[in-house]
């Protein structure tokens, strides 16, 4: 019997963009699950708490099968052992992403010997976005529905609009 392979896709994912979405669509195709990991991550101090993030990305990622979005905290190594996962995910857009992706990964497999990290560069038209330009782009009024799920831009409008 083939073993199952569950890859875990870690983030702040302070919020989900579409570029994130296009990652775990693809990665989907090449695991049997994927779990999209969100970390509490006070030290970032995110623009939305945990659980609304979580809550956006379920949002963002229902309908699409064989992934489940969870919150975590502690040690990413540690979370892979808790869901069985042999794999992590990750995007990188940049040469320096792939530098510190390198040394994530070898962090990593020093704490879980198993854990192998995959990591897949984005499409072209993806490239550019990240969560700290939506954030930004939302927080002068910009229009940033291009770049995240509805549930995300609405969410990012609600969040400006009381901060004005």
């Amino acid at each position: 019997m083939k073993k199952r392979v569950i890859a875990i896709y870690p983030g702040t994912f302070d919020p989900l963009t579409n570029g994130h979405i296009d990652l775990v669509n693809r990665a989907k195709d090449l695991f049997d699950h994927v779990v999209v990991a969100i970390a509490k991550s006070d030290r970032k101090n995110p623009l939305f708490s945990l659980d609304d993030r979580v809550a956006l990305a379920q949002a963002s990622l229902a309908g699409i099968d064989k992934v489940s979005v969870e919150g975590f905290s502690g040690l990413l190594a540690e979370f892979a052992v808790q869901k069985q996962a042999t794999v992590l995910l990750r995007g990188v857009r940049t040469v320096a992403d792939f530098e510190y992706e390198s040394q994530l990964a070898e962090i990593n497999r020093s704490l879980n010997v198993g854990l192998e990290s995959v990591l897949l560069t984005p499409r072209g038209e993806l490239a550019h976005i990240s969560s700290t330009i939506v954030r930004d782009v939302a927080a002068h009024g910009g229009d940033a529905s291009k770049f995240v799920h509805p549930s995300v831009a609405q969410a990012l409008n609600l969040k400006f609009q009381a901060k004005l």
